[in-house]
């Protein structure tokens, strides 16, 4: 059986987001699979401050009026998510497959993990000034939960959570 290695992700994997994830273990070959929540219960205050540091106004403002995703409308962008995410792992050329996970993921992660094979869980956000402060993000919460090793990946980037 080949080890897994889950990787959490709020959005698409960008290519070289799947560059750095392979990039961990070069010489072994792993199963990767993709968790995308479908989002629709994020907190507020959280949130907002999120976007106003990554100067999205309008998101922000649409978020404060009450706009949010419908359960559907979520689910069906988390699945166009994981699509890119596998297709970018293909690209790399490696295997992966993707599962949407309700909007708290730990429960997911949890019950993979204590599926067996798992040999670490990568997290891949945009960073979050309140939950990463106070160690409240998907990362920090999985390093309290899981026995198994987590790395914290800021997209787009090489920079860790």
């Amino acid at each position: 059986m080949t080890d897994t290695i889950l990787v959490l992700t709020e959005d698409t994997l960008a290519e070289s987001d799947v560059r750095h994830i392979v990039g961990l273990h070069p010489d072994e070959t792993f199963a990767y699979r993709v968790l995308v929540p479908a989002d629709t219960d994020r907190p507020l205050v959280p949130w907002i401050v999120d976007a106003l540091s990554m100067g999205e106004l309008r998101e922000a403002w649409e978020r404060a009026t009450g706009h949010e995703p419908s359960r559907t409308q979520a689910r069906q962008t988390a699945a166009e998510q994981i699509a890119g995410s596998v297709a970018a792992f293909a690209a790399a050329g490696r295997e992966a497959a993707g599962d949407i996970t309700d909007d708290d993921p730990l429960p997911a992660l949890r019950a993979a993990v204590a599926g067996g094979g798992v040999r670490e869980v990568v997290v891949v956000t945009y960073p979050h000034m309140v939950e990463d402060t106070f160690h409240t993000d998907w990362a920090s919460r999985a390093r309290e939960e899981l026995h198994v090793p987590v790395l914290h990946l800021y997209s787009g980037t090489s920079e860790l959570g």
